[in-house]
């Protein structure tokens, strides 16, 4: 997750990007970057006002590894989910052949649960690790 423009900070509007891939109607993913107004309030008082989004819902959560080399065949996500790199780099594909590489700190949020999917591979040789968030 990046900060989509850091000069906005001092004008109030604050916002966080992650990716996001989605299926269109056809069955084809694309990539598509998505903006979180982030907006200052009390989140735990008596703590100081931070800078925060709109909570959501989910399900579950779950830590991932995958091994340096690990490389699998194209695919749908199996339910809507978002995933947190923690350590590692992986190289992601969307069907359409546009690619995002996902490091520490970057969000993808995977909406691609039918058509053709997305490849993903682990860049370099250290071990991929995240937290992935179910919402289904």
């Amino acid at each position: 997750m990046e900060l989509a423009d850091p000069d906005r900070r001092a004008k109030g509007d604050f916002t966080v990007r992650y990716y996001k891939l989605y299926a269109d109607a056809a069955g084809e993913s694309h990539w598509e970057d998505i903006e979180v107004k982030v907006e200052e309030r009390s989140f735990a008082p008596p703590a100081q006002a931070i800078e925060i989004s709109e909570p959501e819902p989910v399900k579950r959560t779950m830590f991932l590894r995958l091994p340096s080399g690990w490389n699998e065949p194209i695919h749908p996500t199996p339910v809507a989910q978002k995933l947190v790199c923690l350590a590692g780099k992986i190289l992601v594909t969307a069907s359409d052949g546009d690619h995002r590489e996902i490091g520490p700190g970057d969000v993808w949020h995977m909406q691609d649960t039918s058509g053709k999917g997305h490849h993903t591979m682990v860049a370099g040789d250290q071990d991929f690790e995240a937290l992935i968030v179910q919402y289904e």
